[in-house]
């Protein structure tokens, strides 16, 4: 993989940071994700037969990470053209594609993603949602938790679990479940975390579905599914790093300017050097980010799987530090509202904790790139 970006990167990366910058910290989200999709950054990874831009997670996490470091990223892109675009695109039938794509890409049409379960998390093996076939139909009983922008979405690809005909065992399968079908029903989490997003608790009871509302090979499992999560975790890093450079900012420029003692905070070194480290971990992040994306667009899952789940990870840890150390930096100042950073303490963490846990990321290196035995 190259260790420098194209040009090509370098000017997306431009552009989309003079959009961002326009709407700043008070951004208004439905005017940002408007002016965005018309820009084509919504739809960058998508086909371009399809609308999209003809790229790949590459340029799409480029795009998020701009808008992050401006201080208004749009989660839905993470959920919306990542997940759901990518599955579609990958497994989709040529009536999904030609049904989802171009909405996708232009903004006009948005798809949530629905697998957190309360007791199961995001643990496939361990999903209780199930679809059962009645007929030519399926129908879908379960419950998810934690689905972001459910108000928002125009349908919720599901994850569900299937019974293998050969096997008789349960396996993941995804479903495009519309907003309005009967039986499908939300209610919104009451959440500290303030965002633009909603979380939301969903129910499905025994809703129907035509047999085309089922994404891929019924059979392909665990495939269909990391081709979704691969691109989750690369653009939670892409999200967590652009926070993480937004509060770097705020802190540095604070450092600049803020004089005691005849001479700026920022001259000295226990100010200075804090700063320092937290921008060298968040570069080391984005290059792994970088990989994980470069190995996901050359089609090599196995490896974008490794590196995903380590930027995600690293992106994570580092995101927390530089909102940590940009608050201390600016102390009391850096709890008010003025200076837009108290609320990132809250929101750092999402970080470390979606779509999967530090520890269960631990968990998969130890165990898949280690060799080393299993605790479970």
């Amino acid at each position: 993989m190259p260790t420098t970006e194209t040009e090509e990167h370098r000017s997306l990366r431009s552009a989309v940071s003079a959009l961002g910058k326009r709407h700043g910290r008070t951004y208004d989200r439905e005017q940002l994700w408007s002016e965005a999709a018309k820009l084509g950054y919504l739809g960058v990874n998508l086909p371009e037969e399809y609308g999209g831009g003809g790229g790949g997670i590459s340029e799409l996490s480029i795009v998020l990470e701009e808008l992050g470091a401006a201080g208004c990223p749009l989660l839905m892109m993470v959920v919306s053209p990542a997940i759901c675009g990518t599955v579609i695109a990958r497994f989709g039938t040529e009536e999904q594609k030609r049904d989802w794509l171009p909405g996708i890409a232009d903004g006009t049409r948005t798809m949530a993603f629905g697998i957190t379960e309360p007791d199961a998390g995001s643990n496939s093996h361990r999903i209780t949602t199930t679809a059962k076939r009645d007929g030519t139909d399926w129908l879908l009983t379960g419950r998810k938790v934690f689905i972001s922008g459910v108000d928002l979405a125009d349908a919720t690809l599901i994850v569900g679990r299937t019974e293998d005909s050969r096997t008789g065992r349960l396996k993941p399968c995804l479903f495009i479940v519309p907003r309005d079908a009967p039986g499908f029903t939300r209610r919104q989490i009451d959440m500290e975390l303030t965002a633009a997003e909603k979380q939301f608790e969903l129910t499905l009871d025994d809703v129907r579905l035509p047999a085309d509302a089922l994404v891929g090979d019924e059979d392909a499992g665990l495939l269909q599914l990391f081709a979704g999560l691969n691109p989750e975790r690369i653009m939670t890093a892409a999200f967590a790093i652009g926070m993480g450079r937004y509060a770097l900012a705020r802190a540095i420029e604070y450092a600049r300017d803020r004089t005691v003692w005849d001479a700026p905070i920022g001259a000295h070194q226990a100010i200075a050097h804090p700063l320092a480290q937290a921008h060298i971990d968040l570069e080391l992040a984005r290059l792994m980010m970088q990989k994980a994306a470069y190995l996901y667009d050359a089609g090599d899952d196995v490896g974008a799987g490794e590196a995903a789940n380590m930027a995600k990870y690293a992106a994570g840890e580092a995101c927390v530090r530089a909102v940590d150390q940009s608050v201390h930096t600016l102390g009391g100042n850096g709890l008010t509202r003025e200076f837009g950073l108290a609320s990132l303490i809250t929101a750092a963490r999402v970080a470390r904790i979606a779509p999967v846990s530090r520890e269960m990321i631990l968990n998969y290196v130890s165990h898949q790139t280690l060799g080393l035995p299993k605790s479970y």
